[in-house]
Formats: C-alpha cells, sequence, structure tokens
C-alpha cells in the first residue's frame, strides 16, 4: 500500500477528462470526475493505514462537466476521497463539509457505516476512503463458458450466510469471499445439481441510519455506496483480490457466477439523507427528482428506499453501463441479477422495453449475452411488468411462486394456472416471442419464507427486526398443518416434509429457469422471519449440521436435480407450435384426469379438481427409446386411483419418483402398466421404455 508523505507539495498538472475514476500512468495518477454544477472540486489524498490526511489540492482544470489533474508520485494503494463546493443547499446540506466517495472508486478503504455523530459536522473519519487501483497487478479472470447442453438451474446464496457456520472452513475465512471459495462449500453446490450460484448484493454498502440506530445492520446489502467497488466486510484483506479468486474457484468447478445489482437506488436516500458521494458530485443528475405543490424539490422514490437513480440520465446511464463491464472484465462474473429492475426501464418516468439504458445493455458486445435477470417491478406508476422486458432477458416470476404455493396448499381453482405455470408460464412469455426458460421459477427468495419456514408457520414472526411485526409481506401463501412453528408431533413433520419434497420436485419439473434458494435444501429456517434483511446472526446463516429427516431431505434435492439434468425434455421443451426454434424434441403432450379420460377445457374450471396427470413424449430421432414421462399431481388430501395411459404390452411405466416417501431408500423400485394409488399431497413421476417387463 502506498501513502504520499504529506511533506512532499503536489504539483498537479491538467491531465485528462478520461477516463472517469482514479487511473495510475505515465508516473502518477489522473483524477476525473463528473460534477456539472461545481465551482470547485478538491481531490484529499490520506495514508493508507491511519486514514489521517496528508494533503489537498484543487483539480485544476475542466473540460465541460469534467473536473481532472494529473499529479505525479501517486502509487497504487493510495487514499483518496473529494470535496465539492457547490454553491448550492438545494436537497441537500453543505456538501463542502462532506467527504465525497469517487463514483468510479475500484476499491473501498474500509466497510462503509453510519455515524450520527461523527457525520454531523465534517464526514472526514466517518467516509471510507476510495482507493487508488493498479488493475495490471490481478491476473485477468479465468476464461469460462457454461456447458449450454445443460439447462440453468440458480442457486441464490449470500456469501457470508453461506460459510458463517460451516465446520470445514477455518474461522478467519467464514463469511468472507475466500470462504465462499473453499472445496468443501463449492463440492456441496455442485453436488446439487445446480450450474449458476446468484450472489446477493457484492458490491459496496452502507446499513441505513434508522436501522444502524436500532442496533442492527443491513446484512442483505441493497443500500449501495458505489457500483464498482467489491464490499469490504465479505474480504480479509484485499476485497478484488479475493472476489477475484472466488470467481476463479467456481468456474474451475463449473459453476456460472452472476450477482444481484442495485441500480435502482443508493445508500443516500431522500431528502435529509447523508451525502456520500452522487448527493454532493451531480444529484440532480443522478436522481430524479419531483416538485411538491408548495414549489419544493423532493427525491422521487420509486424503490421505497428514498431516492430513484435516473437511469435515463446519459451519465448515469454511462456509470452502469460501465460497472457492469467492470464486473464481467476486471472481476469476471458471468451476469447480473438487477434489483427492482423497472427502474432500469424508466426513460426517464415511465418503463419502456426500449430504454436507452436496456438497448445499450442489449447492443454492448461484452454485456449483450450474459445473463440478465430482472425483478421486473417497482413501486412506480406503471411499475409491476412481468413479461415487459426485452426478448433475451429473464425475468423473476412471482405469479408461478404463488400458484405454485396456493395449488399445494390445497386451495380451490388453482389446478388450470398450475398447469401453466408448470409449462413455462406462455401466458406471460409468449411462444415464438420468448424462450421458454424465460420465466424465473421459484418458490422462495430471500425476501420471504424459507422452504422450511413456508410449511411450518401461517403467518410473519418477525418481532426480531423491532418493527412490531409490521414489516415484511402478510400475504405468504403458507401453512403450518396443525402447529405454528416448531414441533415435535411425527404426523405433522411427515406432512411438512412431504410438502417441501412436493414444491422442490414441482420447481425441477417445471419449464423455466428454477431458482432454488440457498439453504432450503439444509432445511434452513428463519423462525418465520419473512424479512430477514437486518439479521446478521443464526437467523441467517446457513446450518450444516443436519440430523436423519434434514439429510434426507437433501439426498431427495440432489436426486430430483439429476433427473432433470438428465432429461432433455425436462430442461427445454422445444414444441411445435412454438416458431421460437426450428427444432423439436416433443411429439406430445397430453393432459388426463386420473380415470385416464383426457382433460377437457370445462375440466380444468372445476374448481373441486386438485389432481390430474400430464404425459409428455419425446421425439428424439437419434434415439431407439426417445424419452416419455407420466407425471401425476395431488394436491387433495385424499388418495387418488391414477389410470395411467394404456400403451403396448411390452412395455410398462417405472416409477422414478414418489414424494410420499421421506427417504429415497424406501421408494419402492416397480413398473406397471395401468393402475396406481397415488397417495394425498404427492408427485409421482414415471418414465416408459419400450420392452420393459412388465
Amino acid at each position: 500500500m502506498s501513502s504520499r508523505p504529506a511533506s512532499e507539495p503536489l504539483t498537479p498538472s491538467p491531465g485528462h477528462p478520461a477516463p472517469l475514476g482514479a487511473t495510475l500512468t505515465d508516473g502518477g495518477c489522473n483524477f476525473a470526475v463528473y460534477s456539472p454544477d461545481a465551482k470547485a472540486v478538491m481531490l484529499c489524498l490520506f495514508h493508507s493505514d491511519t486514514e489521517e490526511a496528508t494533503a489537498e489540492v484543487l483539480l485544476p482544470e475542466k473540460t465541460g462537466d469534467i473536473w481532472h489533474g494529473f499529479i505525479e508520485g501517486i502509487e497504487h494503494g493510495q487514499f483518496y476521497a473529494y470535496r465539492v463546493d457547490r454553491g448550492d443547499g438545494q436537497l441537500h446540506e453543505s456538501p463542502s463539509d462532506k467527504l465525497l466517495i469517487d463514483p468510479y472508486a475500484k476499491k473501498l478503504s474500509r466497510p462503509q457505516q453510519w455515524d450520527a455523530r461523527q457525520y454531523l459536522h465534517d464526514s472526514q473519519f466517518m467516509v471510507a476512503k476510495s482507493v487508488v487501483v493498479d488493475e495490471t497487478r490481478y491476473a485477468p479472470p479465468v476464461a469460462f463458458q457454461r456447458d449450454e447442453h445443460r439447462g440453468r438451474v440458480v442457486y441464490e446464496a449470500h456469501v457470508k450466510g453461506l460459510t458463517k457456520r460451516h465446520p470445514d472452513v477455518s474461522e478467519s475465512d467464514r463469511g468472507t469471499y475466500l470462504g465462499a471459495a473453499h472445496p468443501k462449500v463449492i463440492e456441496h453446490i455442485v453436488s446439487l445439481g445446480v450450474t449458476t450460484v446468484q450472489f446477493m448484493p457484492l458490491a459496496a454498502f452502507m446499513p441505513e441510519p434508522y436501522i444502524t440506530q436500532k442496533g442492527m445492520t443491513n446484512y442483505w446489502g441493497y443500500n449501495p455506496v458505489n457500483f464498482f467497488a467489491p464490499e469490504p466486510r465479505y474480504a480479509r484483506a484485499d476485497a478484488l483480490k479475493e472476489i477475484k479468486t472466488m470467481v476463479d474457484a467456481y468456474h474451475a468447478a463449473g459453476l456460472e457466477v452472476i450477482v444481484d445489482v442495485v441500480f435502482n437506488h443508493t445508500a443516500e436516500g431522500g431528502k435529509g439523507g447523508p451525502v456520500l458521494s452522487f448527493k454532493g458530485f451531480c444529484p440532480f443528475q443522478a436522481y430524479l427528482r419531483e416538485q411538491l405543490p408548495d414549489g419544493s424539490l423532493v427525491y422521487t422514490n420509486h424503490s421505497g428506499c428514498g431516492n430513484t437513480i435516473n437511469t435515463a440520465h446519459p451519465f448515469m446511464t454511462t456509470l452502469i453501463l460501465d460497472a457492469l463491464r467492470y464486473w464481467v472484465s476486471v472481476i469476471g462474473v458471468d451476469g447480473f441479477r438487477f434489483d427492482l429492475a423497472v427502474c432500469l426501464g424508466r426513460d426517464p418516468r415511465h418503463f419502456t422495453a426500449n430504454a436507452g439504458l436496456l438497448r445499450a445493455i442489449r447492443q454492448d458486445p461484452l454485456l449483450g449475452h450474459r445473463v440478465l435477470i430482472a425483478e421486473p417491478w417497482d413501486i412506480g406508476p406503471g411499475g409491476y411488468q412481468l413479461g415487459g422486458f426485452p426478448a433475451h432477458w429473464l425475468e423473476v416470476n412471482d405469479k408461478y411462486r404463488d400458484t405454485v404455493r396456493a395449488f399445494w396448499r390445497g386451495d380451490e381453482g388453482m389446478t388450470a394456472d398450475f398447469a401453466t405455470r408448470l409449462m413455462g408460464s406462455r401466458d406471460i412469455f409468449h411462444k415464438g416471442k420468448r424462450h421458454i426458460s424465460c420465466s424465473v421459477n421459484h418458490v422462495t427468495y430471500h425476501d420471504g419464507f424459507t422452504l422450511q419456514d413456508l410449511v411450518s408457520y401461517a403467518n410473519r414472526h418477525n418481532e426480531a427486526n423491532g418493527e412490531g411485526n409490521q414489516d415484511g409481506h402478510g400475504h405468504n401463501i403458507s401453512a403450518n398443518y396443525g402447529h405454528e412453528g416448531e414441533t415435535n408431533q411425527a404426523s405433522i413433520l411427515s406432512l411438512r416434509e412431504r410438502q417441501k419434497r412436493n414444491f422442490f420436485t414441482t420447481l425441477m419439473l417445471s419449464q423455466g429457469t428454477p431458482h432454488v434458494l440457498g439453504g432450503d435444501e439444509l432445511s434452513r429456517s428463519q423462525d418465520g422471519n419473512n424479512n430477514a434483511y437486518c439479521q446478521d446472526n443464526d437467523i441467517n446463516w446457513y446450518q450444516w449440521d443436519l440430523n436423519k429427516r434434514k439429510q434426507d431431505f437433501l439426498d431427495f434435492c440432489r436426486y430430483v436435480t439429476t433427473l432433470r439434468r438428465e432429461s432433455e425434455l425436462f430442461s427445454e421443451l422445444k414444441l411445435g407450435d412454438d416458431p421460437y426454434t426450428l427444432s423439436r424434441n416433443v411429439s406430445a403432450i397430453q393432459w388426463y384426469k386420473p380415470d385416464g379420460s383426457s382433460k377437457a377445457s370445462e375440466d380444468w374450471q372445476a374448481r373441486h379438481n386438485k389432481a390430474f396427470g400430464v404425459e409428455i413424449r419425446g421425439c428424439n430421432q437419434a434415439s431407439a427409446n426417445p424419452e416419455h414421462w407420466f407425471i401425476c399431481f395431488n394436491a387433495s388430501d385424499d388418495d387418488v386411483r391414477f389410470n395411467l395411459p394404456g400403451l403396448v404390452p411390452t412395455g410398462g411405466w417405472t416409477l422414478r419418483l414418489d414424494t410420499r416417501y421421506a427417504s429415497l431408500r424406501d421408494q419402492p423400485q416397480i413398473c406397471i402398466q395401468r393402475v396406481f394409488l397415488q397417495a394425498g399431497k404427492s408427485v409421482a413421476v414415471f418414465s416408459y421404455a419400450r420392452g420393459t417387463a412388465a
């Protein structure tokens, strides 16, 4: 690390307006920052051990809206920040008293924390320092290409919670990038059959002042202070080096890595919120504003977090694109999940799939073919846009979640909608227009119940959050099956486990991109908390100690993902009536009532109908025995006698999966021709092969 001694005088020269940020070159460093309304911009240098100020210098030149200067002798590791004289107090306090993080900083000196006392007069001691980075000191990312013949299965993980309690990870590495890269952790993820790890936010963030004052933190990290710098909380020493090590380790194991990014708001909040970066440099360009009837200006709040980034402004569009390219080209990630992604498509007020930023991402040679997942809503006008993103995007499908939860809870009138979700939600992602995998199917996500809690609690229990159990969503479509929370009653535990198996099986047999909440496979509980964003403790950390019940469920999850991975049809149906692709792998899909007769239109509308079967016939011409499946779904409480489709006498249906059985060891190896008694609340999966013994 390097710090310029305070005794050495600074001799800035004009430097260059591009690139933005701190760029080492020609024996020094060029500093460039966007601040169109500034009267002056001061660069502040700090000692890398103590963060004591060593020098201050006014940037000597301005080109358009960019302030810039070159300083000799600056080296890799130099701490720096800015002060800006805007001469304008609108929307924020006196910014010249506030130290500012460079929006283009590639590394921060430490985690950013809120401290009201340190912030009050001069925020120098509160604000983390930007760090000058020589990117040539870091090895380039290892080239990686996911096996496109394997359907994508996403595993959502929190980099800290993943390893904080892992017994094989050293104490010093637990909760860090290096801990997440531990071979035993990666081995576990690979064993699940997932292809893609989606990490919750890894960019530098700050817990909100109000949650900090309550003695809690923002564990999830959806409150960014910078879009480039990796979060220092998850590093032992060098966040940039260690996150790159983690990504390379996942790639070496054949795993794709995507990160959750937050470009809809920042930690600066609304009016009265802290001045940390954009509010000091360019508040009128960075954020959307609106005028109240009394003429005062406030920040538009489509995010629910106090401000909304003006993604349509040329500077913010460019900055977001530069940040995405940095995470791909330098850190090495393979794609992104965009939090409240509708904000990206507001141009500037109303959403359109042809918004400038979305078009720019599409045409960018580095970004256009990456994994792009939209959370397709925000809380602004016209904010629900499921199915409205460009064709190559994947979209988080909350309709899938709600329908599958309601069907397995036993709600009436859900069968038709359930079948639609099972087949890729083509009422939303239309044939010929969108790929059948566009729907990101999930039963659980980080913001809500875990799978264990979904079958253990009828209501949220967020008392630990200190908001009187009023936070979090009240509409969970969950059930406790006879007792709220933990219980030792064998009958309740048995039904809960069966429902977990039903949910996971449905997820893996559905067309679309399955999304698994990390820790669900370990039967992780949050004690009924469905909004655990502020719990940096055992409520969120994965529990790796497994009893027999939990181990049986983990084994079950591994088996079902293997079943999906080994089937071309479960991963991607290519239907004859879908012109999106020319190739075909399905000869027929037929729907049946339990008595073996075909379902008519009116049968789908029967409110009490909770059991049906679906037959899927493959047409792989290269195989003498193309895939042929029959799946029975029974969401009722009663056993149902299914008549399987009659086939040639020399064949038979082999039971591949029956969720009535808690352990795979207990599942019988049977081959039948016609009648099957299916248990209540269960899924049964059969495959057919010509010439098998009846």
